[in-house]
């Protein structure tokens, strides 16, 4: 993409960010041709290196890498979950190579690339890294690739945990997505995963709390009725705006032990107070100037 198209959306006040995506959303045109503009896209997991290196990070955060596997006890089965993998389904290969058995990979739509390419460059960059990698059929689908490796991806958001059984994830993570989750889904994603979450297992999350359209607040000048209303929610550009002390004390009412690792901030508010909804003009600047965070969720054995 040119640095002039670059710039171009850099400068691109907010609310006609807002205006565009609504209406480009409602053309008939194929999400990968949008992926292709940069215009909407379900995450940048399409870089092998990143994928490794992400899923490692996460991995250490959560306490269960030992610098070359995840800790898995021989004849351990090992569940590894991603909530919202987006654009590939790397991360069911990369869990398989370090130690995982079996892996969930759970999103709100068909996004991630099929073609066998992408996951053959994968193989390539694990196995150059020293892993035993699988190769692929250039004739097999993406099911049956994952097959090869004990993975599943499911496509229908929340239902999907539904399909998971109980106390099958020892591992689980998700990168810049909770944010997404609708605000009315979000309790039921949270209950769900405690149910699946192995006692003693791990959920490390990395939640931003920015507007998605800028960088900024934007996201909070308006009324739970328009921001909420399908029309917003279906466009490319919302989060729940569920904000720090609000999700925490929701991972906690669920049964998780939660720490938080990282707390990213503003040094001021992006926005002018009087420019908020008047359901964030009253909150204190130490909770509206959090940009983001980490949350690592523990839970623990049932009393």
């Amino acid at each position: 993409m040119s640095e002039a198209w670059q710039q171009l959306k850099r400068t691109t006040p907010w609310w006609l960010r807002i205006a565009a995506k609504i209406a480009l959303s409602r053309l008939p045109l194929p999400y990968q041709f949008w992926k292709r503009l940069r215009l909407f896209e379900h995450g940048d997991m399409d870089d092998p290196e990143k994928a490794l290196r992400t899923f490692i990070i996460h991995a250490r955060t959560a306490g269960i890498f030992d610098g070359a596997r995840l800790k898995i006890r021989p004849g351990e089965d090992f569940g590894f979950l991603e909530l919202g993998p987006g654009d590939t389904l790397f991360t069911a290969f990369i869990a398989n190579v370090l130690g995982a058995t079996r892996s969930w990979l759970v999103d709100s739509g068909a996004f991630a690339a099929r073609e066998v390419g992408a996951y053959q460059r994968l193989g390539d960059f694990l196995r150059a890294q020293g892993y035993e990698a699988p190769s692929f059929d250039p004739e097999s689908d993406i099911h049956e690739r994952l097959r090869q490796v004990h993975g599943a991806y499911l496509t229908e958001s929340v239902c999907s945990l539904k399909q998971i059984p109980d106390s099958s994830v020892d591992f689980c993570f998700s990168n810049a997505v909770l944010e997404h989750v609708r605000k009315s889904e979000f309790e039921a994603l949270v209950v769900e995963s405690r149910r699946i979450v192995k006692p003693g297992g791990v959920c490390v999350h990395r939640v931003d709390l920015k507007d998605h359209l800028g960088g900024g607040l934007n996201n909070l000048r308006f009324s739970e009725t328009i921001w909420e209303h399908p029309l917003f929610q279906s466009s490319g550009f919302y989060t729940n705006r569920i904000r720090f002390t609000e999700m925490i004390s929701l991972f906690q009412q669920t049964g998780f032990q939660c720490d938080v690792p990282r707390v990213a901030r503003w040094e001021r508010l992006p926005i002018k107070r009087d420019a908020l909804a008047e359901r964030f003009r009253s909150m204190p600047d130490s909770e509206l100037t959090v940009s983001g965070f980490d949350a690592v969720l523990r839970r623990r054995g049932d009393d």
